[in-house]
């Protein structure tokens, strides 16, 4: 009997040890495949950060250990400082206008019958899936200096200052402008998918018993559903201020059709200038390694909210 119980007692022992182990074996192939295709470009990079690597390094060269010089050179650079903050408004502005308009528009899709509302998704997917190209041909279109929609609109209702204006090469300002459109107008379906998602998940009885003590829709979305969805809006907020952050091919593709790039020139351009097109390799790397940290930043922010959530609904 007692030897019946012992071989029961480590049956499941062994049975536990292997549930525990399953996870592990099926995790193993994927992480494995993020370590050998991100793990060795990262690593080599921070590595490059601490060398001088340039063309010749390319062809075979050994490279110069420089230690902190490549971060001295851009901490001290004026211009790295003035594309830093622009980065960083510009990211604040996009976002910010995003939200906003993702949030409003999924709170109208909730108002719209069945029919206007699939037609409303379903253009929205679409262009949430069109390719950043294609869409980024149309846009310069729109804003071609001579034959553009947008400049032949103004001068037709009486602004003929905008007659042959260049938006994409006049001033930085009117370059970001353009540009903010063409990131907020691909980014917000996803925002307002998501967002709208939520909201259909509010508990509808809450809403009722809301209803029948006098609160109005506007009392309802305020004190009701807003505080319910805020993780939600939360979190795409913060994956949003990531995305814009490391914002490159919008810019690149608009900068060349304005010829200004010096003064447009955002972190993921600048990095791209420094490194692919000018050959710096080791100073590209250090600037590289700090947007990693501003991500870094942002990226505990976003793990810190999915924690919370998860403790919150234990």
């Amino acid at each position: 009997m007692f030897n019946t119980l012992v071989e029961q007692a480590s049956r499941r022992k062994s049975s536990s040890w292997k549930r525990r182990l399953v996870p592990w074996i099926l995790l193993t192939p994927g992480a494995a495949a993020v370590l050998i295709t991100l793990g060795y470009p990262l690593v080599r990079q921070v590595l490059m950060s601490f060398q001088k690597y340039g063309l010749k390094q390319q062809f075979g060269a050994p490279a110069e250990w420089v230690g902190l010089e490549n971060y001295r050179t851009i901490l001290t650079d004026s211009y790295f400082w003035m594309v830093f903050f622009k980065s960083i408004a510009f990211c604040a502005w996009t976002a910010g206008i995003t939200m906003l308009l993702g949030i409003s528009l999924s709170m109208l899709m909730l108002r719209l019958n069945k029919v206007v509302r699939t037609i409303f998704n379903t253009t929205l997917i679409v262009v949430w899936a069109m390719p950043a190209l294609a869409s980024l041909t149309v846009w310069q279109w729109l804003v071609e200096t001579r034959s553009g929609l947008l400049n032949y609109v103004l001068t037709s209702i009486g602004l003929h200052q905008f007659k042959n204006f260049n938006w994409l090469g006049s001033s930085y300002w009117s370059f970001y402008l353009v540009a903010s459109l063409v990131i907020i107008w691909a980014s917000i379906p996803l925002v307002s998918i998501t967002i709208y998602a939520a909201l259909c998940q509010v508990p509808g009885d809450i809403l009722e018993a809301s209803a029948i003590d006098g609160a109005n829709a506007h009392q309802q979305m305020r004190r009701i559903i807003l505080p319910i969805i805020s993780p939600v809006i939360a979190l795409i907020g913060v994956l949003q201020l990531i995305w814009d952050l490391r914002v490159f091919t919008q810019i690149y593709v608009l900068q060349q059709g304005g010829g200004i790039a010096e003064e447009t020139n955002l972190l993921g351009t600048y990095v791209y200038q420094i490194g692919i097109a000018g050959g710096n390799y080791g100073v590209a790397s250090a600037l590289a390694m700090i947007i990693l940290l501003l991500t870094l930043l942002l990226t505990g922010k976003y793990l810190q909210m999915l924690l919370r959530q998860k403790d919150e609904k234990r």
